[in-house]
């Protein structure tokens, strides 16, 4: 199973509104690695309507999970 293909699956699902809060809480989590957990380890950051949870690696990140309340 590729999750990837199923957050670009969530991330098209989302109305334009809801897109844009995604990506950009997606963006603060990738201008701030020093807030990430360790290597391997995952997290979650919300934002006003969304949630992107996401694994840490070395040099970069993963996102397995998204979602939009709006």
């Amino acid at each position: 199973m590729d999750l990837a293909v199923r957050v670009e699956d969530a991330l098209a699902e989302l109305p334009e509104d809801g897109w844009r809060e995604v990506m950009e809480t997606i963006a603060a989590i990738l201008a701030r690695p020093e807030s990430w957990p360790r290597a391997g380890r995952w997290d979650v950051h919300f934002s006003a309507a969304s949630w992107v949870a996401f694994i840490a690696y070395a040099d970069g990140i993963e996102v397995y999970d998204l979602g939009w309340a709006g």
